[in-house]
């Protein structure tokens, strides 16, 4: 796929413009010919390679002339256009285990549930998932077809939250029925707040195509109205509900006309924000399924408008709240990407073919598959309504040099509405200081660095700074108290801590640079979580600091906390379910996601790429995705940054303004592991 990709961007123009107006089979024996590769069986049969790779697993080093390779089912498309998943495995395969697997990440992997794997595996999995190990996943446990193939069309993927009939619960309504033989027929009755945009994708058609099924809402949208959705429109017969005269009917939340959203603040309960906006705790449960689970700050809710709500949400709602749907598709927007492809060195690489240098440029592949990612965000973009026009050039850049000056004056960037890239800090810092004298928003897509600041400049990957500071932000809303082991070799971590969080506690080591369990104990509380930050690379280490730490679990709330990536802690000598066990928390860029949203993206794109997502296509479309909803919005880009938050497939978009000048995204998820090995968001 991505030598297709090269290969349409070499003989294709540099700036482009987009604008919006079963049976399972057996498994297949596959004798290799001369010029076979793994890939280019991968494409034949419609697999990935590592489908092919875990059926043969020789493969990985070669394949010879004349060898005989397995080769699994394909995914198959229906004909509605939507994947359907043809089980890998006649009756079940062992996966090897790699480092940094969990079982959520298998479990996403082979489409079959976490807890299938666990009770196909007890004996295995007794002390936790270990690099090394030979994983049987069964068959019986994947998805069924069912799971895909209901949906009749393909809805654009959208992250926001939808009020919908089925978060509502609404009056009856009058039932409209064909009066012939046509069951293929379907209406819409319009309620209120609805609105064309939102009935279209609802159902997977136009506007145009709703308007000319019924002109009679050309010039509005009435409440009430019955729409035409697909089929001939009929003699109808209405059948209205049969509501009881003895029974006056009592104003319920579904009864009151309008909804608003009402965003949780510090020390709320379901009891008080009932309270606030006169509703009653079930009442607020049904609008809002999600507090079932509890209630969490900054959590966004559905409450009926009255003036007590009015009143509140004019002096006391927090400004962030989540992008709107309803676009702004009377003006047209301008979005330019420089990506760094580096056609020129390509062409001119006599010594390496494009599949060789895919084989080791690990920055022209992290390129492609951003590419990819973005490809499928303006997809989904001219598929909701936005109107915009966009254009992709190559920056052409190394760490110190690009193109970006010559872009701007060849192409006068200057009045585009937004810009996304280059990719290297010190290239995205020249293109918005060429560019800060006319206002032009430069958002830096994959630069985690701290440089020189600008008024036009967003940072749209949160920093290693903001991913420290912001774990510390969470256990201090928990009231926690923070205690840190610090390893002797890590006299960065614990100069940090001493400047900049002087309020946790260092535990002392001896002059070995050992813990004795007992300077870890005085210096916990019992009427606290304790919050244990581990910082150490050595494994001796890492095992006596969690044996004192479970050790101290008997007799306090303790949870074991990580501030940056440690790689140590991904080998086989730091058992997983010791870690799980402490509930091991730390900051992340990105999120596990399950939701629809995120199954269908990942189909979506293994459709069109024989490949699932990994972390920089999805970055690619998460970035490009969240740049399209602000410009489609009512207000300037700047203003939605100011205002507005917004949360993709797996990142998150919360900027904040620097004390200089311009804005850096400060959308962390903590996270945290499950006795069950899973991984989810700590609340």
């Amino acid at each position: 796929m991505k030598n297709k990709i090269l290969f349409s961007l070499l003989f294709a123009l540099l700036s482009i413009s987009v604008t919006t107006a079963a049976k399972q089979e057996k498994y297949i024996k596959h004798t290799v010919e001369k010029g076979d590769t793994v890939n280019i069986l991968a494409q034949k049969y419609n697999v990935t390679p590592y489908d092919i790779f875990r059926l043969n697993p020789d493969s990985q080093n070669g394949i010879q002339l004349n060898t005989v390779l397995l080769i699994p089912p394909s995914t198959v498309v229906s004909s509605t256009g939507v994947p359907k998943i043809t089980p890998a495995v006649s009756k079940q395969t062992t996966h090897l285990v790699q480092p940094k697997e969990t079982l959520f990440s298998l479990s996403r992997k082979y489409n079959v549930p976490v807890d299938v794997i666990k009770n196909a595996n007890v004996e295995l999995l007794k002390d936790g998932l270990k690099i090394g190990q030979n994983v049987v996943i069964p068959a019986s446990g994947i998805l069924s077809q069912e799971t895909y193939e209901k949906p009749p069309v393909e809805k654009p993927i959208s992250k926001p939250i939808e009020i919908t009939k089925s978060t509502v619960k609404s009056e009856p309504k009058e039932v409209v029925k064909p009066t012939n033989s046509d069951e293929n027929t379907i209406y819409h009755t319009v309620e209120p707040k609805e609105t064309k945009f939102g009935i279209s994708k609802k159902y997977g058609i136009t506007i145009e195509a709703l308007e000319k099924l019924n002109p009679q809402i050309v010039s509005g949208l009435p409440i009430g109205a019955k729409l035409l959705i697909s089929g001939k429109r009929n003699n109808t017969v209405v059948e209205k509900p049969i509501v009881s005269k003895s029974e006056p009917i009592k104003e319920t939340v579904s009864t009151k006309k309008y909804l608003q959203e009402y965003v949780v603040r510090s020390q709320e309960t379901i009891y008080s924000i009932s309270k606030d906006n006169g509703i009653s705790e079930q009442e607020l449960i049904n609008l809002n399924p999600e507090l079932k689970k509890g209630v969490k700050l900054g959590m966004i809710l559905r409450v009926p408008m009255s003036n007590k709500s009015e009143d509140k949400s004019v002096k006391s709602l927090p400004k962030i709240t989540s992008l709107s749907k309803n676009f702004n598709s009377n003006e047209k927007k301008q979005l330019v990407m420089l990506l760094p492809f580096n056609l020129s060195k390509i062409e001119s690489d006599t010594v390496n073919s494009t599949q060789a240098r895919l084989k080791k440029d690990k920055f022209l592949n992290m390129t492609l598959d951003f590419y990819s990612g973005a490809l499928m965000a303006i997809d989904s973009a001219k598929t909701l309504g936005m109107n915009f026009d966009i254009q992709i050039h190559d920056s052409q850049e190394t760490k110190n040099s690009s193109s970006v000056a010559t872009i701007i004056q060849q192409n006068k960037l200057e009045k585009t509405d937004a810009i996304i890239g280059p990719f290297y800090q010190s290239n995205v810092e020249k293109l918005a200081e060429l560019l800060e004298g006319y206002n032009t928003p430069v958002i830096s897509p994959m630069s985690n660095q701290v440089g020189k600041s600008y008024k036009n400049l967003y940072q749209a990957m949160p920093s290693s700074e903001q991913l420290k500071s912001s774990i510390f932000d969470f256990m201090r809303t928990k009231n926690g108290n923070i205690v840190a082991i610090v390893d002797s070799k890590k006299a960065s971590i614990s100069q940090y801590l001493i400047d900049r969080q002087k309020d946790v506690k260092l535990v002392g080591l001896t002059e070995k640079g050992t813990l004795v369990s007992d300077s870890l104990f005085v210096k916990l509380d019992k009427d606290k979580m304790n919050y244990i930050i581990l910082s150490s690379e050595r494994t001796g280490m890492i095992l006596g600091a969690t044996n004192a730490m479970i050790s101290a679990q008997r007799n306090y709330q303790v949870q074991m906390v990580i501030i940056e990536e440690n790689e140590t802690l991904d080998f086989e000598e730091i058992p997983l379910n010791r870690l799980a066990k402490l509930k091991m928390m730390y900051p992340s860029l990105s999120k596990p996601n399950e939701t629809p949203e995120a199954v269908q993206f990942d189909m979506k794109y293994k459709k069109i790429n024989k490949v699932l997502p990994n972390q920089f296509a999805i970055r690619g479309f998460d970035v490009t995705f969240d740049t399209l909803m602000r410009l489609s919005q009512e207000k300037s880009f700047e203003e939605t940054i100011q205002s507005s938050a917004s949360e993709q497939i797996e990142n998150k978009f919360d900027y904040i303004s620097n004390s200089d000048s311009g804005y850096t995204n400060k959308g962390v998820y903590i996270l945290q592991y499950e006795e069950d090995l899973s991984i989810t968001e700590a609340k």
